[in-house]
């Protein structure tokens, strides 16, 4: 089958109702997280051949700007939102039935990527891998998987984000936005040393639950096009605003030495984002589903959109596929240089197909992951699932430097 057919018949194969420009906004949110880590995560190498984190925003702060694009995380709680709620009112049984089916979709991935890991790392350090650069590895491996935990826990609260939205409609997040503000002004403020630092662990669930709620209440039809344009113009000016007057950090993600980040967890600069993002998405709703309806641009997002979650948790592995590998070559600008100079920009710029093509090769089998348990077996089944679950327990205690 040549490539136009296939982009053909995924077209025809799409149902009428198909909301597209939601997919297609998924798709693009999904798609900025690799770029993101790729471009804005580099690596250097030590005396003992082993591989360590940087970031090129160490010592090029002007570029901060580009963690303001590829930091997406805003629109896709946005349109995963707007999902739950098609789908929480499609539910075909309990409540508890749907949320089940929900949060094992997106266990399934990080249990096997995990596993995964955890059966690999013995195996490379017996290759002569340094454990520094396994921990280095495991650190980046599950970086990103932060993000399930906190999806889970708003899809959870989907029935009382709708109830909420019904209620308010696209008001229903301000009292989210103002949470965060409040603990910002406590952690930030004049009171600042006399705030404990856990204080700011607040953040977690109102951060990433605003742009969540929004979604909500879109599905719910409550968001209109004048509500979207007061989160669009709003949303712009309190980001200005935090970066030239209160002076956050301009960088959306952490940066190594920086005693302040924006991401963990979400400051208020974070919500001003999304909320600006969140307003342009509902505004160009329209635009974006018209120019879906050419096969050539919606065959990609349906693919993406299919391996989501894949893509979420293997693109870090296609990253260190590429750099584990130049360590023991030594000095590969791009790969394990140290990311100071502009030269090293544009030789990352250079590795990154390399990176896809090894992503599209890793998700040919570990797409597998995704799909739903064999279930003809039980006693063989839960025994697989057990020792998965063993192994990406040992994993995150690797990871996270606990042993």
């Amino acid at each position: 089958m040549s490539v136009r057919q296939l982009v053909s018949r995924i077209d025809e194969r799409t149902p009428a109702h198909r909301d597209r420009a939601v997919d297609g906004l998924r798709a693009l949110a999904l798609t900025a997280v690799p770029a993101g880590h790729w471009l804005l995560g580099g690596f250097t190498l030590d005396g003992d051949g082993a591989l360590h984190n940087a970031s090129p925003l160490s010592t090029f702060a002007v570029f901060s700007p580009v963690s303001w694009v590829l930091q997406m995380l805003g629109v896709f709680f946005l349109v995963g939102g707007y999902a739950s709620v098609l789908s929480y009112h499609r539910r075909p049984s309990t409540t508890g039935v749907w949320l089940r089916a929900r949060l094992v979709r997106l266990g399934r991935p990080v249990l096997g990527v995990t596993a995964v890991w955890a059966l690999m790392l013995p195996v490379l350090y017996a290759a002569g891998v340094p454990e520094a650069t396994l921990r280095t590895g495991a650190k980046l491996v599950i970086q990103p998987l932060w993000f399930v935990g906190v999806y889970a826990v708003v899809t959870a609260l989907t029935p009382y984000c709708v109830r909420l939205a019904r209620r308010l409609g696209g008001w229903a997040a301000a009292p989210l936005i103002c949470s965060v503000a409040a603990v910002d002004f406590l952690r930030y403020g004049p009171y600042a040393d006399a705030v404990p630092s856990w204080l700011s662990l607040l953040n977690i669930l109102p951060g990433w639950l605003f742009a969540y709620q929004l979604g909500v209440s879109w599905g719910e039809g409550r968001l209109s096009r004048h509500g979207a344009r007061l989160l669009l113009v709003g949303g712009t000016a309190l980001f200005a605003v935090l970066l030239l007057v209160f002076h956050y950090p301009a960088s959306m993600v952490g940066v190594p030495g920086e005693a302040r980040t924006n991401s963990h967890p979400p400051s208020l600069l974070v919500l001003a984002l999304a909320s600006a993002q969140s307003g342009a998405a509902v505004l160009l709703h329209g635009r974006i589903g018209r120019a879906l309806r050419r096969p050539a641009l919606w065959a990609p997002v349906v693919v993406i959109n299919l391996s989501a979650m894949t893509i979420l948790c293997w693109h870090q592995t296609a990253m260190l596929a590429a750099a584990v590998p130049a360590s023991f070559a030594g000095v590969v600008p791009g790969l394990t240089t140290s990311p100071d100079s502009v030269g090293w920009i544009l030789a990352r710029l250079a590795w990154m197909p390399l990176f896809a093509a090894l992503l599209v090769i890793i998700a040919r089998y570990a797409r597998r992951f995704e799909a739903p348990w064999d279930t003809t077996d039980s006693r063989a089944g839960t025994a697989r699932r057990a020792a998965a679950g063993l192994l990406a327990a040992g994993f995150a205690v690797f990871a996270l430097r606990l042993a």
